[in-house]
């Protein structure tokens, strides 16, 4: 049984996993995993299913609410709701603003993380090996795409809220990346302040179809092939470092919705070469104190949920 402080948490984390999915590069699915809730998150959501549902028709709410484990749900998913609406606009000013300081906490962040992750495996295998390295060619690949230009149909808008759901779920991979990908992130927070019920609409099923069959996957390649499974998750997020690395060069910019110029297109460069690149200050020293106050949040969470597990 969960008391209120445990729910708080829970709330915290999900808080925490809200952000992330706004800043493209940045998955909600690494917070859960790093957080300790990413297998009960996939369960819970697994137990929105027919028999369930069937009970909420049959007006038995008490039955229903405990099958789906809606208090944990209820906690997360507020958090996250409520991250959207604020803590996500104090992550957009810190990218714009300050963005090597705030890629080098996610990078050292995921890094000491995927490490963590990797701690999970019990035995290693040939297969092991090979979906760590396939894990982390894949996101390198998916975090190296061009983002292209992708018609505004309904169709489109569904599809887009399909897949970027299907990136927040697993760790190292951007929903909010994969939408810029499609050309689309603009376009859904465009919606999202102009309340378009229509486009939200659309998007939201493709997030709830996304959801509900993706996560029955996931749950099952972790119960029946573990291992492996951890390997190729840990593979996602180191991959995805290659998006959070500090220091960029831009190709190309962009305007966004508020007629703003930014970044659209950029390649990775050096520390030592940012300077005579751009023209401005790489910061090197807060880069690394940022990294490390990222590995220290991992460690201090890992120490905790070490106690705890302890005490139970």
């Amino acid at each position: 049984m969960r008391k209120i402080k445990d729910y708080l948490m829970l709330f915290l984390k999900g808080l925490a996993m809200g952000g992330a999915d706004v800043v493209p590069g940045v998955s909600g699915g690494t917070i859960a995993f790093i957080t300790g809730i990413y297998e009960e998150l996939l369960e819970s959501i697994k137990a929105i299913n027919l028999p369930n549902l069937q009970l909420l028709v049959r007006g038995r709410f008490k039955t229903f609410w405990q099958a789906i484990n809606g208090n944990f749900l209820l906690a997360v998913f507020g958090g996250i709701l409520v991250s959207i609406k604020s803590l996500a606009a104090l992550l957009i000013y810190l990218k714009l603003h300050y963005p090597i300081q705030l890629w080098s906490f996610f990078w050292g962040l995921i890094l000491i993380s995927s490490i963590t992750v990797l701690r999970q495996i019990t035995k290693w295998k040939w297969t092991v090996v090979l979906a760590l390295i396939l894990g982390g060619i894949i996101a390198y690949g998916i975090t190296s795409l061009t983002p292209a230009h992708t018609p505004d149909t309904y169709p489109m808008v569904l599809l887009s809220g399909m897949l970027a759901i299907m990136a927040m779920i697993l760790p190292g991979i951007s929903g909010a990346f994969i939408l810029l990908v499609l050309g689309k992130y603009e376009y859904i927070l465009m919606a999202l302040h102009e309340m378009d019920l229509a486009v939200l609409a659309l998007f939201l099923a493709g997030c709830v179809i996304g959801l509900v069959s993706f996560v029955r996957v996931i749950s099952w390649l972790l119960e029946h092939y573990h291992n492996f499974t951890v390997a190729l998750l840990a593979g996602f997020m180191m991959g995805s470092l290659n998006k959070l690395w500090p220091w960029k060069q831009v190709l190309e910019y962009r305007l966004n919705s508020h007629g703003q110029q930014v970044p659209f297109i950029e390649q990775n460069i050096l520390p030592n070469n940012y300077l005579e690149t751009t023209g401005h200050d790489p910061f090197f020293l807060q880069a690394l104190l940022f990294m490390a106050i990222g590995f220290f949040i991992v460690v201090v969470i890992e120490k905790i949920a070490l106690q705890i597990t302890r005490k139970k």
